[in-house]
C-alpha cells in the first residue's frame, strides 16, 4: 500500500512538470518561434570596396654595389644620410689598382719603344732595298753591254729580293707592335677604370635606407655585385604593394581610389589611388593572388618602408540608392550557432565565414593563444576583410561559391600566421 501511494505521488510530479513547461511554452511569447531583428530600410550613399593588407615601398630604390673585389677602407653616410647624385658615399683600398695603373703605364711605354725600335728597322730595310734595287740596275746595263757575266746580274737580283722581303718583315713587325700598344692603352684605360671603381658614388638623390658593409669589411664582385647599400630616391612619394584575391581582382583598375592605415598611426587614414595591376599571379597553398599597387603621398615622411598597410580599395560608389544591413541577407536557424559554440566543433583554421563563426573564432584564438594588444587589432582588420569575402562569395552561384569560400578560408590562415610568433604558431598549427 505505502509502495502504490510513492508512485501514484512520483506520476504526479512528473505530471505537474510537464503542465508546468507546457504552459511555460504557451505563455512564452514566440515560445520555439525563431527571432527577428528589424531594420529600417534608408536612402544614402552605398560603397562597395576590396580590403587586404600590404608593404609600404619607396617608388624608386637603388641597391649600390661594388664592381672591382676589395676591402672597405672608408664609409662617408650611415642610414638616413640625405646624398646627391654623385657624390662619394664609400671607398675600397685602392693600392692594388693603383699598383695596376702604374704596371699598365710601364708596359704601355716599353711597348711604344719597341715600336720605335721596329721603325727604324723598317728605315734600314728600306735604304737596303734601295742600295740592291740601284746595284741591280746597274749589272743590267753592264750585261747588256757584256761587261760583266749574267752570274753577277743574277747575284744582285737575289740581294734585291732580300733586301724586298726585309723591308716588308720590318714594316709587319712595325704593324704588330703598333697593335700591341693599342693593346696596352686599353689595358691601361682598364686598370683606370677599375681604380676609379674604388671610389663608390651614388647613382641618384635620396636617402640611405639600408647599409649593408662597415670598415674593413672585404667584398667581392664576382657574377653578382655585392650589396653596400640602397637608396630610396623620393620619400616624399611612396606606394604600397598589396595582394588580391583572384576572385577580387577583376573589380580592381587603374585609377581607383584607395586608403590604407598602418599600425604606426592607428586612428590616421591615408588616401592614394590605384597605380598598377600587376599581370604575373601569385600562388601561395594553392591561393591565386595579384600584386596591386596603390600610391601613397607622404609629404612629412612619417611613413616607413616596411610598414605593414591595411588598403581598402573602393570599387563602386553609389550617392543616392536604398540600402539595407548585409545581415538580412542570411538566415541562420535557432540554435545552429550555439551548438558549434558548445560543441568546439569548429576548426581554427577554417571557419564558416558567418559573422557569429569569425566572432567565436576570434575568442578562441585570443584565448587559446594568448594573444596581445597588437595581435588582436591586426586579428580584427584581417577579420574585417575576410567578412566582405565570405559575405561576396555567398551571392556567388553554387558552384563557385565552395571554391571562393575555401580561397578565402586559405587566405585568412596564412594572415592569421602571419601574426603569430613560433610558440603561437606551433599551438595554432
Amino acid at each position: 500500500m505505502k509502495r502504490r501511494s510513492l508512485l501514484l505521488t512520483a506520476v504526479g510530479l512528473v505530471a505537474a512538470a510537464a503542465a508546468a513547461y507546457g504552459g511555460y511554452r504557451f505563455l512564452s511569447p514566440n515560445g520555439g518561434q525563431p527571432q527577428y531583428k528589424l531594420a529600417k530600410v534608408e536612402s544614402g550613399p552605398l560603397t562597395a570596396a576590396v580590403a587586404s593588407t600590404g608593404t609600404l615601398n619607396p617608388v624608386v630604390s637603388v641597391q649600390v654595389g661594388s664592381q672591382v673585389s676589395g676591402q672597405i677602407k672608408e664609409i662617408l653616410v650611415d642610414f638616413n644620410s640625405t646624398v646627391k647624385a654623385g657624390q662619394l658615399i664609400a671607398r675600397i683600398d685602392p693600392e692594388t689598382f693603383q699598383l695596376r695603373v702604374r704596371q699598365a703605364e710601364a708596359d704601355l711605354e716599353a711597348t711604344r719603344a719597341a715600336v720605335a725600335v721596329q721603325r727604324a728597322e723598317v728605315a734600314r730595310a728600306t735604304a737596303n732595298l734601295m742600295d740592291a734595287q740601284r746595284d741591280l740596275e746597274r749589272k743590267v746595263l753592264l750585261v747588256e753591254k757584256k761587261f760583266i757575266s749574267a752570274s753577277e746580274r743574277d747575284k744582285a737580283q737575289t740581294t734585291f729580293d732580300a733586301a724586298k722581303a726585309a723591308a716588308q718583315v720590318a714594316e709587319a713587325q712595325v704593324r704588330n707592335s703598333e697593335a700591341v700598344v693599342r693593346q696596352r692603352e686599353s689595358q691601361l684605360a682598364q686598370a683606370r677604370v677599375d681604380l676609379e671603381r674604388t671610389a663608390i658614388r651614388s647613382p641618384v638623390d635620396g636617402i640611405v635606407v639600408k647599409r649593408s658593409v662597415d670598415t674593413g669589411q672585404t667584398v667581392a664582385a664576382s657574377l653578382q655585385a655585392p650589396e653596400l647599400f640602397i637608396i630610396a630616391r623620393n620619400l616624399t612619394d611612396m606606394q604600397v604593394e598589396t595582394s588580391i584575391d583572384e576572385a577580387d581582382v577583376g573589380r580592381i583598375h587603374v585609377g581607383q581610389k584607395a586608403s590604407f592605415t598602418v599600425d604606426a598611426f592607428p586612428g590616421r587614414r591615408f588616401e592614394g589611388e590605384v597605380m598598377q595591376v600587376r599581370k604575373a599571379a601569385k600562388v601561395e597553398s594553392n591561393v591565386v593572388t595579384y600584386t596591386v599597387v596603390v600610391s601613397a603621398a607622404n609629404p612629412d615622411l612619417s611613413l616607413l618602408p616596411g610598414m605593414t598597410a591595411n588598403v581598402r580599395i573602393v570599387t563602386a560608389h553609389k550617392e543616392k540608392v536604398l540600402k539595407i544591413a548585409n545581415a538580412a541577407l542570411r538566415f541562420r536557424p535557432a540554435g545552429a550557432g550555439d551548438d558549434k559554440a558548445a560543441g568546439g566543433s569548429a576548426p581554427a583554421s577554417g571557419p564558416t565565414g558567418g559573422p557569429a563563426a569569425l566572432k567565436q573564432m576570434r575568442e578562441r584564438l585570443v584565448k587559446e593563444l594568448a594573444l596581445d594588444a597588437g595581435q588582436q587589432e591586426k586579428l580584427d582588420a584581417i577579420y574585417a576583410g575576410m567578412r566582405e569575402k565570405f559575405a561576396a562569395a555567398r551571392d556567388l552561384p553554387e558552384a563557385e561559391r565552395g571554391k571562393a569560400m575555401e580561397r578565402s578560408r586559405g587566405e585568412l590562415r596564412e594572415q592569421v600566421s602571419a601574426l603569430l610568433n613560433p610558440d603561437q604558431k606551433k599551438r595554432y598549427d
